[in-house]
């Protein structure tokens, strides 16, 4: 159940049940409950508990498959991370993005200036 804490519910769930996956109650390759079923035992909203177990995707914790499942991601499953790497290419693309943006911006100034 979702304590008035202060702490959003969905971070709750998360945690939650990402405990039971790292504990082993909900072992690799093993389908999480229902939506329906996490908002009951939960006693939170369907959206609640789907920020929750998508919280738990973007970790690589669980995987959802179309029309069968979400279901606990077997450890050596899980795609490694090259966080170094991905760092690099968002500060690349931030880069390029502001070079960008001062064009535009630059553009506009031009454009909307008035001749005295």
């Amino acid at each position: 159940m979702v304590k008035h804490t202060g702490r959003p519910g969905y971070l709750q769930i998360a945690d939650d049940l990402r405990s039971q996956i790292c504990g082993g109650s909900l072992a690799p390759g093993s389908p999480l409950p229902s939506t329906a079923q996490l908002a009951a035992q939960y006693d939170a909203s369907l959206s609640v508990v789907k920020m929750a177990v998508g919280i738990l995707r973007n970790e690589g914790l669980v995987i959802g498959q179309q029309g069968k499942g979400v279901f606990v991601r077997d450890v050596d499953e899980a795609p490694v991370e090259d966080l170094a790497g991905e760092v690099a290419e968002l500060r690349s693309a931030v880069h390029e993005l502001s070079v960008r943006l001062a064009r535009v911006e630059e553009q506009l100034t031009t454009s909307t200036e008035r001749p005295s």
